[in-house]
């Protein structure tokens, strides 16, 4: 499975745009790497996303006294808007339509965001990060901490199963 899996609208017999090569080059070597390998970088790169939104949903929730459902709801929302914004912006910047990346990431980043938001929120409940009023609190950021690893633990394996499908496309 090449990097350029990610274009949507090239013919197979037409080169590659400028533009789907330059993102190609931003593959970080994971070209050749191992599916293992490969399923890692996109992972950490699905979380890094995640965790930012998540972050940001959690931060406003606390803040605003919420409770833990409606600060866990604002958390999902977020996480899923930064975790696609994580995946759109490089493609976008690569010289693809609004359009084209979408159809690149849509259903891979959906299911791995999904999967991951479920884990991290189980998992921050249950530790009981979220159920504090003040970010200040140390269960704050053990439950963060506990959702992170709670994440990425369970998506790996997801995305290693969606990647080796082709239903994932390394276009990160």
């Amino acid at each position: 499975m090449s990097h350029h899996d990610c274009k949507t609208s090239t013919p197979a017999h037409a080169a590659p745009s400028p533009a789907v090569q330059a993102h190609a080059h931003h593959a970080h070597g994971n070209a050749g790497a191992s599916l293992s390998r490969l399923t890692t970088s996109a992972t950490l790169h699905c979380l890094t996303g995640c965790a930012i939104g998540d972050f940001i949903g959690l931060a406003i929730g606390i803040s605003l006294g919420l409770g833990a459902w409606p600060t866990m709801a604002l958390a999902v929302v977020f996480g899923f808007a930064s975790g696609f914004a994580f995946s759109l912006v490089p493609l976008l910047r690569s010289g693809l339509s609004f359009a084209q990346a979408w159809r690149a990431i849509w259903l891979g980043e959906t299911i791995s965001i999904a999967i991951m938001e479920l884990a991290m929120n189980f998992a921050d409940y249950h530790v009981g990060g979220v159920q504090v009023m003040s970010m200040m609190h140390a269960r704050f950021w053990l439950g963060y901490g506990a959702a992170l690893v709670a994440g990425f633990a369970a998506a790996w394996p997801v995305n290693r199963w969606m990647l080796a499908r082709a239903i994932k496309k390394p276009c990160h």
